[in-house]
This record gives C-alpha cells, structure tokens and sequence, in this order.
C-alpha cells in the first residue's frame, strides 16, 4: 500500500502470544496497515498473526523500546498505533481514533488502559485509569531504548482520548510471580549499567513502601485478593530488583580488586 494512502498503522511486537494474538489483531482490523514484529516465537504467534496481516516480521529482541521502535521502522502510516498482544482496541476507540487523526490537534495521543485480572476490572492500585500514550505521528514520537517499561518521548502537543484499550496482562498467580522476577533482573541491569547501587536496606524499605503505596495510598485494598496479590508482587518485584543490584556491584567490585592486585 502506499504510504499517502496509508493513514494508520497498528504495530505489535510479539513472543509467544497465540493465547492473546487474535483477538488483539481482530480488534485493529480496522487499521490500513498491521505491522506484527514477532523475536522467535516457539508457538503459533507468527502462524496466527499472517491471518490477519502479510507484514509479519521476525528479528532478533532488542529490548522493549528498541523492538517498538523497529516495529515503527518497518511502518508505513503516517499515524502509528502502538499497542501490546495483551491488548485490545474496543469499537468506542477504533472509532475515535478514525476521527482525531482527520483533523489531529496534537502530535501523540494518550488513551486509559482497563487492566483486567482473572475477568475482574482493577480499578485501583495504580491500574486505573493507568494513561498511556499509543497513538502518534511516525517521527514525531520514539520509545526511550529500555531493557523494560519502556517511555515513550514525543516532539510536539500530547491530547487525551476518551476511549480505552483493554489489558490482559496476567493470567494467574504464578504469571505475576514470574514477570516480577524477569522485570526485576532486568531492571536490576539497566540501574547496574547507569552506575546505580543498592543495599540490603535499600531493598527492604523500598519493597515496603511500594507495598504501603500500592495496597494503602493507591487503595488497592478495595479490589480485594487481586489488590492484595498486584501490591505484593510488586514489593516482590523491587525487592529482588535492589537484591539483584547489589549482587552485581559486588561482583564487579570484586573483579574490579582482583584486576588491581594482579597489576601489582
């Protein structure tokens, strides 16, 4: 298609999300373009996503911001709707979203997200209304090269839509145990890699207070066991996040002794 003829681009990068793929490709069908990057899915991800579109690609991972960035690379549109596998665009937004980009008043566009656990709506915690900027102009907007919770930075005015994206982001107990581990090493790296350092304290005090944050001053206590588990897993999250911190500026430390005293 070409590119003056293509106003609108969905791009979603994937791994292994057969479970949530087609329902989220179903929900842009309305989009001119669908850009799937997928980085080695062992599943049916890529078999499914070429349903729905023939610009699936597969490269390498990146990183989150650098994976949507190339999503973006290999878009045509001139507006970019960037949205996750887990996610899905609902009628009141596609609609929207048709409509602000025939006479936009901004450069990006930010949207509400309703995150749901296990089928119940989480209305608290920090999970809602949980704002998000997906739709923007292509050049106008560029997510920050993060290992993990990618930003995104825009270059000119940013509005807010009426409309929401739904969120499946955790099917059980065990999924918000293993993405705070995976979150919490990778973020541990990006701090270690800008010359960050923790201590056991330092874990210890900040799991509490994100637990006090998210489950009292976010009032996570009133979405019941789901509150209870997003506030824990998070305290779970940062402390391995410190915990792990500390443990690589100990090695380096200590390589960095023994260099030193071999040059003596």
């Amino acid at each position: 298609m070409n590119q003056l003829m293509t106003k609108i681009t969905a791009a979603v990068i994937t791994l292994n999300e057969e479970k949530n793929i087609a329902d989220c490709l179903k929900s842009v069908s309305w989009a001119d373009e669908i850009v799937v990057l997928d980085s080695g899915s062992t599943d049916r991800t890529v078999e499914i996503a070429k349903d729905f579109t023939d610009k699936v690609f597969v490269e390498d991972w990146r990183g989150y911001g650098a994976q949507k960035n190339r999503a973006i690379e290999l878009a045509q549109g001139l507006w970019i709707l960037s949205i996750d596998a887990d996610e899905t665009v609902s009628p009141e937004l596609a609609q929207e979203i048709r409509r602000v980009i025939e006479k936009p008043t901004a450069s990006a566009y930010s949207v509400r997200r309703k995150n749901i656990y296990r089928g119940q709506w989480v209305r608290h915690g920090g999970w809602w209304p949980d704002w998000t900027t997906r739709l923007f102009q292509k050049g106008k907007a560029r997510f920050a090269p993060s290992r993990v919770h990618e930003s995104l930075t825009v270059d000119g005015p940013t509005a807010k839509l009426d409309g929401c994206l739904t969120h499946h982001s955790f099917a059980s107990a065990r999924d918000f145990l293993d993405r705070a581990l995976k979150y919490s090493t990778l973020g541990a790296l990006e701090r270690f890699e800008k010359g960050k350092k923790a201590t056991a304290w330092n874990a210890a005090f900040h799991a509490w207070f994100t637990f006090f944050k998210v489950y009292i001053l976010r009032l996570g206590i009133l979405d019941g066991a789901a509150g209870l588990l997003i506030a824990y897993s998070n305290a779970v999250g940062v402390f391995y996040r410190y915990m792990i911190l500390r443990e690589m500026c100990e090695v380096a430390k200590r390589s960095s002794d023994e260099k030193k005293e071999q040059s003596l």
